[in-house]
């Protein structure tokens, strides 16, 4: 595969911290080029067992009905891997997302060795003066609008407006 492929990732999860027991519900990533091209995407829930907390639900909008007959955490975790490679990935608040996708790949003894770029990191620094670094925000701020059917709080679609945000701040250098 060609190196000049990067991939926007995101993660739903059950929680705010996986030392506390919270788990991945729902992964995305997008792959594309440098230039800012979308080659491919990767998108799965994943039913790791166990309940999602009504306020956590009210925040992304992901049920526990929604999980019933979905991936477990072998086979889909297994499949973004092979999805990702050892490509750099870029996500929204990176912190948050490695942390879970560290634990989660640690559960399956699988390494997880890839760089990632945050772009809630490059939005403090390039954009000092917004009130709000939040993805919404910084798509509006940088994109002037959200694309249609965009849903906020879903893996997929913040992972898309993730790859365009980073796409149009490294354009803007």
């Amino acid at each position: 595969m060609p190196e000049n492929l990067i991939i926007a990732v995101d993660v739903e999860t059950t929680g705010l911290s996986p030392a506390y027991g919270a788990r991945v519900i729902e992964v995305a990533a997008v792959k594309m080029r440098t230039d800012g091209e979308i080659v491919e995407t990767f998108s799965t829930f994943i039913n790791p067992g166990v309940r999602i907390p009504q306020t956590v639900t009210n925040v992304h909008g992901i049920t526990n009905a929604m999980l019933h007959g979905q991936p477990t955490p072998p086979q889909a975790w297994q499949q973004f891997a092979d999805f990702i490679e050892n490509h750099t990935l870029i996500a929204h608040n990176a912190q948050f997302d490695m942390r879970f996708i560290r634990h989660e790949y640690q559960l399956l003894k699988i390494p997880f060795t890839n760089y990632c770029h945050c772009t809630l990191k490059l939005s403090r620094q390039k954009y000092p003066e917004l009130g709000s670094h939040a993805l919404e925000h910084l798509a509006r701020h940088v994109l002037g609008t959200l694309p249609p059917k965009t849903k906020l709080h879903r893996a997929l679609s913040d992972a898309m407006l993730t790859a365009m945000v980073w796409g149009k701040m490294r354009r803007e250098k």
